[in-house]
């Protein structure tokens, strides 16, 4: 079952990053993360990857567990996650790839969007007027669609529309481009592969 992204914004606190890619499978883009094939034996809940990261008691070690939906394969990231970081590696041979990070020390949360080992378009979810990467515009069509900029890039949407609302909202666009859906059931209750990122 599916349940698109939005549900991310949702959570009393968004805590962990999220990697999508399309063309691989997720025991591979566990392993493209960093992750070392065998290194959690068993598939792994939510509330055990958290206390795996408890129990490291280390910024160097992380852990993503794994799934797939919709034609994506997707990583849960737990820890610090540098999932961005790896987004071009992760996107090499005809990968996509997209890294949605919740930034919770330094908002905005962050999208990222890389194809074939190139990072296309990256921008802060609440903050789209800057843009980056190789194609920086690559969504704009869809962000003046959406009522999020005008066609000058600048800000269409009011200044006092709450932030849940904003971040759904362009959270919303990028679940239509792309047509990503992270399961939540799945990502909060049932048991799914996972890898320790060293």
């Amino acid at each position: 079952m599916g349940g698109g992204i939005q549900w991310l914004v949702d959570q009393d606190d968004w805590r962990y990053g999220v990697v999508f890619a399309r063309g691989l499978a997720p025991e591979e883009l566990g392993v493209r993360m960093g992750g070392v094939p065998g290194s959690v034996v068993a598939p792994i809940t939510d509330t055990e990857a958290w206390h795996m990261i408890l129990d490291l008691a280390t910024d160097d070690d992380d852990v993503v567990r794994v799934g797939a939906c919709g034609g994506w394969s997707f990583a849960v990231e737990y820890g610090l996650g540098d999932g961005g970081r790896r987004l071009a590696e992760i996107s090499r041979s005809g990968v996509e790839a997209i890294h949605l990070e919740p930034a919770l020390d330094h908002p905005p949360a962050m999208f990222s969007y890389a194809r074939d080992g190139e990072d296309l378009c990256g921008f802060g979810i609440g903050e789209e007027v800057w843009r980056w990467g190789d194609q920086p515009d690559l969504l704009l069509p869809e962000l003046i669609a959406a009522g999020v900029l005008h066609p000058d890039g600048e800000y269409a949407r009011s200044e006092n529309e709450p932030y849940r609302d904003r971040d759904r909202h362009t959270l919303s666009l990028i679940e239509a481009r792309f047509g990503l859906s992270l399961p939540r059931d799945e990502v909060e209750t049932l048991r799914l592969p996972a890898f320790v990122i060293g």
